[in-house]
């Protein structure tokens, strides 16, 4: 697999250290588009993946559209960074030709994301432990969570979040590395998104991310997600106006957008990057719909 730096060719520069939240910047090329934030709820939010049980309503909490300018990130002079901004674009082909053959996508497409992030993070060792292929569906709108009913169908997910909580970070660590000697050696970790489209060109449904940098932990929420064989934590996010969000235009299968999800280091680096589907204004009615799948990859640093 060849990678190579989307928008710098050229070996790593090492960033400057982020300051606490992201500085004004220039008002970029972009969209207005309309992001589903968590409203009021007097409770813990909860969200069924299955069909709750009989008299269980499928979610306890409200989400708001919120209008958000969503900038064009490939006219971001300086390329963003998974330690700044919390995520970064790669020129990264990958030798699986077709995502529906579950083997081929466990046997090669897990060992080309491992090698992937652990070259993005300086990691010195990488662990894929789940992916998720989504395909959005004819006339059905990206808020939700992205499945139907049975939890069968993923689609696109429209409602903005971060896949780990700081909990739910440090479990994902015990669940992957069992062994407890190796488990005590490990002084920092990450957890990492890969999203790929796997179709062609997103051009209805793109993944919009939101700078690190410009989130304050007053706007995480932690939430349950139910399955039927377990319940996971994730963060949902409240409004605020200081959110930069961004998103690259037209991303296609040799292209990788890696954004981290969870880092055990505290500070001088990107922890949580908030991330939402979002419907492009003005799609024409034949536009192929956006097919991707997304990774996740424990990462341990020396």
């Amino acid at each position: 697999m060849r990678i190579q730096a989307s928008r710098n060719p050229a070996s790593r520069v090492p960033v400057p250290q982020p300051a606490p939240f992201a500085p004004a910047l220039p008002r970029l090329p972009g969209v207005a588009a309309s992001l589903g934030y968590l409203g009021a709820t007097p409770e813990r939010p909860f969200n069924y993946m299955y069909q709750p049980p009989v008299g269980t309503p499928w979610q306890n909490c409200e989400y708001t559209l919120q209008r958000m300018h969503v900038a064009d990130a490939r006219a971001i002079a300086a390329r963003p960074s998974i330690d700044r901004e919390g995520y970064e674009l790669w020129d990264a082909p990958t030798g699986v030709a077709d995502f529906a053959d579950e083997a081929a996508i466990r046997r090669y497409y897990y060992a080309e994301a491992a090698e992937l992030a652990r070259w993005v993070t300086g990691a010195r060792q990488a662990w894929v432990f789940d992916h998720l292929v989504r395909r959005r569906e004819p006339g059905r709108p990206a808020l939700g969570f992205g499945r139907q009913g049975d939890g069968s169908n993923p689609a696109a997910v429209g409602r903005v979040h971060n896949d780990y909580s700081e909990a739910s970070g440090r479990r994902r660590l015990e669940l992957v590395l069992t062994d407890p000697a190796e488990l005590a050696r490990v002084e920092r970790f990450a957890i990492v998104n890969i999203w790929r489209s796997i179709r062609g060109p997103v051009l209805d449904t793109p993944l919009a991310v939101c700078d690190a940098r410009s989130v304050s932990s007053r706007d995480l929420v932690a939430a349950e997600i139910r399955y039927p064989e377990r319940t996971g934590e994730i963060y949902l996010v409240r409004h605020a106006a200081r959110h930069q969000w961004a998103y690259f235009p037209g991303m296609d299968r040799h292209e990788a957008l890696i954004f981290k999800q969870y880092d055990s280091q505290i500070n001088g680096t990107a922890r949580f990057t908030p991330h939402s589907a979002f419907d492009l204004p003005d799609v024409p009615p034949d536009t192929p719909l956006r097919e991707s799948i997304e990774v996740r990859c424990l990462v341990v640093f020396e």
